[in-house]
């Protein structure tokens, strides 16, 4: 089972649907704007992947906020990722034992069409 974790609108999520729409993979899809996601996922993803992939230190809401100009510790990180699902990098999968972050289109055959 496939679950792709993002927002709609978001330009990389798209790709990450339209992967799976053109390979005929199904997913669900879980909207951070509508099903924002917890303390226990975000810190399961981070022992996964750790913070520096999982937080998205070039979007619009880490300037907005002006993360950058705070000291912040890994568990406020996660904090504020909670906080702000937008603070994560998108799309986020999980797919059996996997968790990948972000599209890229090689590592996407290699996990999904192998």
């Amino acid at each position: 089972m496939i679950t792709l974790y993002g927002i709609k609108n978001c330009g990389s999520v798209k790709k990450a649907m339209q992967f799976f729409t053109d390979h005929a993979l199904e997913y669900t899809f879980v909207d951070f704007k509508t099903s924002p996601v917890d303390t226990p996922k975000i810190t399961q993803w981070v022992k996964t992947v750790g913070i520096p992939l999982l937080l998205n230190t070039k979007g619009t809401t880490y300037r907005t906020l002006d993360l950058k100009s705070l000291t912040l510790s890994d568990n406020e990180k996660i904090v504020w990722m909670t906080k702000e699902n937008r603070l994560i990098k998108r799309p986020v999968i999980e797919y059996n034992d996997q968790l990948i972050v972000g599209f890229n289109l090689s590592t996407y055959e290699g996990a999904f069409l192998l």
